[in-house]
């Protein structure tokens, strides 16, 4: 059986796609996993670390107005970090993280809550997840 990130990188080299990664709450570790796999090279874009806001506004794209009122965790925001990532590395398809790892709540919303965003050709959606564990084991969880 493999894993996830063997899954997607053979997936997307198997159809001749290009993979880039956004991330904030993960903070480059979801290029990391997919870099650890064999051929990744042929897939995988690049990354952005976007822990700041500014970086999210600036570097990818995210509108300001939206980071202002709803804060960096949110549906939204993965949905606009996915697809400016994309959009910035040339990629098919775009991946974004964004959450609290915790110790203390963030943006109104409770240690655990983690938005992952996906933007391909048709467009972007995004995913919510409640993880428990402390902060390490919640930056894993959304690995």
């Amino acid at each position: 059986m493999s894993t996830v990130p063997e899954r997607i990188i053979g997936n997307a080299a198997a159809a001749g796609k290009r993979v880039a990664a956004a991330e904030s709450l993960t903070a480059g570790m979801v290029a990391a996993e997919l870099g650890t796999v064999a051929g990744a090279s042929a897939v995988l874009q690049g990354g952005v670390v976007a822990y700041q806001n500014s970086v999210k506004e600036q570097v990818l794209g995210v509108d300001g107005a939206l980071l202002a009122s709803a804060g960096s965790v949110d549906a939204r925001v993965a949905e606009e970090m996915a697809a400016g990532v994309r959009t910035l590395l040339n990629a098919d398809f775009g991946v974004s993280t964004t959450g609290v790892a915790g110790p203390d709540p963030h943006d109104g919303k409770a240690v655990g809550t983690v938005f992952i965003g996906l933007a391909g050709p048709g467009g972007a959606t995004s995913y919510e997840f409640h993880f428990d564990g402390d902060r390490a084991s919640i930056r894993s969880q959304a690995c």
